[in-house]
């Protein structure tokens, strides 16, 4: 990282910032080429390790890249303002911002894949929810496990 006055180091500072993200875009290998996907995410920390999951339809371009290769990328932000200079070279942007990566599998099991989208459900404030066997059939579960991430702030 070029700018290490606005890395975020302290556990807590970067789930702060990842409380305050919305939206996290998953960047998966598709041959030559890189295809990046939005979406709504959860997430869980257990014995330190960050696990961010995601749903979507069970069937798809990004289901197939995942099971040809689990390496994934991600990146997620926030708090975006304009910040105008004296001069137009000197104008800056606010922001938080993750960036990591890690390996992502399909959850399969009933009871992993409710835990999930509870995770999911309440990271947008909606906690307290029950699945039924049909809700959790008709979706698919991602559970990226992460290996690095790193969190940057300019506010």
């Amino acid at each position: 990282m070029r700018r290490k006055d606005r890395q975020v180091t302290d556990w807590d500072g970067m789930l702060e910032v990842l409380d305050s993200c919305d939206c996290c875009r998953l960047g998966l290998s598709d041959g030559n080429e890189v295809y990046i996907v939005p979406l709504s995410f959860g997430y869980s920390v257990e014995n330190g390790i960050l696990r961010l999951f995601f749903h979507c339809a069970p069937e798809g371009r990004k289901l197939d890249l995942l099971r040809q290769n689990s390496k994934v990328s991600f990146e997620m932000d926030s708090g975006h303002a304009f910040l105008p200079g004296n001069r137009p070279c000197t104008c800056s942007f606010s922001f938080r911002s993750i960036m990591g990566t890690g390996h992502a599998c399909m959850l399969d099991d009933a009871v992993a894949k409710a835990a999930a989208l509870e995770a999911i459900l309440s990271h947008y404030g909606q906690s307290g929810n029950s699945f039924s066997g049909v809700d959790l059939d008709s979706v698919a579960v991602i559970m990226l496990s992460v290996e690095q991430w790193s969190c940057k702030k300019h506010l």
